[in-house]
């Protein structure tokens, strides 16, 4: 597992959300983002697809916790009324480097905290997310942001 911080900007995105435990459910809600991007004709190469978890395991149920399976849009994308829009806020993010496989991605969050502590780094209350980028992915790889302060 690598660390770089990276300033990302603000992106606007289009998103289709899961409610309840994290898992199987959240590789539905993909599978289904996936589909609708392909028939859209918003996946390429530079394509940038993100799962974000908007709620913590520590203070939220797991029946009530939200995963947004999302694609970042340009200006000029459209979207129709299946999928629902909103923006990811921009910001200083420390982002690993992980092996694209659910007990590695797992393995990771779990050493991520301690990590950015004992580096002197606080986590802010965004949104952490997985990023997909096609060229990480061919390589078996993903990318863990977590926001900064």
């Amino acid at each position: 597992m690598t660390k770089k911080i990276e300033t990302l900007p603000k992106s606007r995105i289009a998103y289709v959300r899961q409610v309840g435990p994290y898992g199987f459910a959240n590789i539905q809600a993909m599978q289904t983002l996936k589909k609708w991007t392909a028939e859209n004709d918003l996946l390429s190469e530079t394509s940038i697809v993100l799962e974000v978890s908007q709620d913590n395991l520590e203070t939220t149920l797991p029946e009530n916790c939200r995963d947004d399976a999302c694609i970042v849009l340009s200006e000029d994308d459209q979207i129709d009324d299946f999928m629902s829009e909103s923006e990811l806020c921009g910001g200083n993010y420390a982002i690993y480097k992980v092996k694209h496989a659910m007990e590695d991605i797992q393995k990771a969050w779990g050493c991520i905290v301690s990590e950015l502590s004992n580096s002197g780094y606080q986590i802010d209350d965004r949104p952490s997310f997985e990023r997909y980028e096609r060229k990480l992915v061919s390589n078996h790889q993903c990318e863990i942001c977590v926001p900064i302060k």
